[in-house]
């Protein structure tokens, strides 16, 4: 699929004032306060660093967490962890587009860069709405007067519909950033250049993303066979008539996906050949390890998938010419219980096929194993990736899209 619309390369920027959308937010320790862990800083730090280097007037606008979540905070420690990274003082001011915001802008020289608060400070910014719509918003329509371009490097939060996102874009000519353009690259051509066989790993606790995808690849016979891990697995094992327990089957209902297993059920009678769950798994007992056969699962939490469903697995991704894995096998941050992930990242990361993993705690535990060389592609963003190669239009690709057929 062709990238159809404009890239930093389209437009001369020096000397121009540039808003640039970019996804740093980072995990917070909710006790302190303080910053984590500053990777996604550091993989937009190249945006913003070219940018400035081009001599733009840059712009920088981002979201930390959600309303009513501990580490919703402001970005001034996102200003100072930037600034270190670039070698290059990063401002900071604590408004979106109020009158501080605009004479900050305005300010402005060449090749200086200024952080903008968190934009979902701004009540507007979490309603998902019509992209058209959310250009008539006041954040957009106060800062679109004193840009010249929008720059959308945001691919972590492409699948949303929102001000920041989708607004400027009818307002000012538009392009993607390196790591959006990165993503979409890699993406499309490996959903274009399907190898077969071709093996989908999906698992994680977002039950919802991974059927949507399920249904998705195996009804256009992109994927040969689905390998299930985490809780999907455990929604599929209960789908197939697995007594998994009363404490697993509470925790399914908890997470209302209860309707998921009806979806199972019917995904296993449609594709039940393609669709391979678990044949063992590790439960916590006493805070330690013991594995059992599905046939055998106490009333425990299941916790990974055991030692010979790994080992089935292995054989599946060994064969495979093109792999696709989201989500971790299992409660992998308590070190017992991460054989799963870890052997599965490994099997992927030595294995010949073509390989892209979603982004969050898979992408995490690949890069804390040092196996991120050995998988061709580690995306940025779970939740977008997971939703195009479901056959999910993203708001933002497709608002880039259509803008640059049009003139402004």
């Amino acid at each position: 699929m062709a990238l159809d619309f404009y890239t930093i390369d389209d437009f001369d920027l020096d000397n121009k004032t540039v808003l640039v959308r970019v996804d740093i937010n980072s995990p917070v320790d909710p006790s302190t306060g303080l910053i984590l862990d500053d990777t996604r800083i550091r993989l937009h730090s190249e945006t913003i660093e070219e940018l400035s280097k081009k001599g733009a007037k840059t712009v920088v606008l981002a979201h930390q967490s959600r309303p009513g979540k501990k580490d919703f905070t402001t970005l001034k420690q996102h200003a100072e962890a930037l600034s270190k990274i670039l070698n290059h003082k990063v401002d900071y001011v604590d408004d979106i587009f109020g009158s501080n915001a605009r004479k900050a802008i305005e300010k402005l020289k060449r090749g200086d860069i200024l952080l903008l608060e968190n934009v979902r400070f701004y009540s507007e910014e979490i309603l998902r709405r019509d992209p058209k719509i959310q250009s008539e918003t006041h954040m957009v329509q106060k800062l679109s007067p004193l840009a010249d371009y929008f720059v959308n490097d945001a691919f972590a939060a492409a699948h949303r519909s929102q001000p920041s996102l989708v607004g400027f874009a009818f307002m000012l000519p538009s392009a993607a950033g390196r790591i959006m353009e990165r993503e979409l690259k890699a993406l499309y051509t490996a959903m274009d250049n399907v190898k077969k066989p071709c093996i989908y790993i999906l698992g994680g606790v977002k039950v919802d993303d991974s059927i949507m995808v399920m249904e998705n690849v195996l009804e256009n016979g992109s994927a040969d066979y689905i390998l299930t891990t985490g809780l999907v697995a455990n929604i599929f094992l209960w789908g197939s008539g697995v007594d998994i327990g009363e404490c697993n089957r509470d925790f399914i209902v908890s997470k209302g996906y209860c309707d998921f297993v009806k979806k199972s059920k019917k995904l296993l009678k449609n594709y039940g050949e393609q669709i391979i769950i678990p044949k063992d798994v590790a439960v916590c007992i006493m805070n330690k390890r013991e594995e059992f056969s599905v046939d055998e699962i106490p009333d425990k939490p299941i916790y990974d998938i055991g030692t010979e469903t790994i080992t089935e697995y292995a054989g599946y991704i060994r064969k495979a010419e093109t792999l696709f894995a989201n989500g971790p096998a299992g409660v992998f941050e308590k070190e017992e219980f991460n054989i799963g992930t870890d052997d599965i990242l490994n099997a992927i990361a030595s294995s010949n096929a073509f390989s892209i993993i979603g982004g969050g705690h898979l992408a995490a535990a690949a890069n804390q194993m040092g196996l991120s060389k050995g998988i061709s592609h580690i995306s940025s963003g779970g939740g977008a990736s997971i939703n195009l190669l479901a056959g999910e239009d993203l708001p933002v690709v497709e608002v880039l899209r259509e803008r640059a057929t049009k003139k402004l």
